[in-house]
């Protein structure tokens, strides 16, 4: 298990959970995050800069989110299996403070609700 200081609740949670500072600087992984960069250096990656994970655009657009505290949420499609990608900006004391990854497999089909 590689140490982070996420809630305990995170390290089992069925999504990958990465969390970088506002520099990018990897701080935290969870259980499904260590997972699924396994092969990228899986716990190493702690302490590294995200941008060096991420090729262009990504790379580009990143940058542009831990510059301004913006966030990013979209899918993919890969294996024939969609996921949920959502990099959200967190804040200590109302300052930016880095960006979280949550990324998670949608069931297929995904039930969609109105609910208005």
């Amino acid at each position: 298990m590689a140490e982070h200081n996420l809630p305990d609740w995170t390290r089992e949670f069925p999504g990958a959970i990465t969390v970088c500072d506002a520099d990018g600087i990897i701080l935290s992984l969870n259980d499904a995050a260590l997972a699924l960069f396994a092969d990228d250096g899986g716990a190493k990656l702690l302490g590294t800069n995200v941008l060096d994970c991420h090729p262009e655009p990504s790379r580009t657009k990143l940058l542009g989110m831990l510059r301004d505290g913006l966030s990013n949420t979209y899918t993919v499609r890969s294996k024939g299996r969609t996921k949920l990608i959502t990099q959200q900006p967190y804040f200590t004391g109302g300052h930016f403070a880095g960006i979280v990854e949550i990324s998670f497999v949608l069931p297929d089909p995904l039930p969609h609700h109105d609910r208005e």
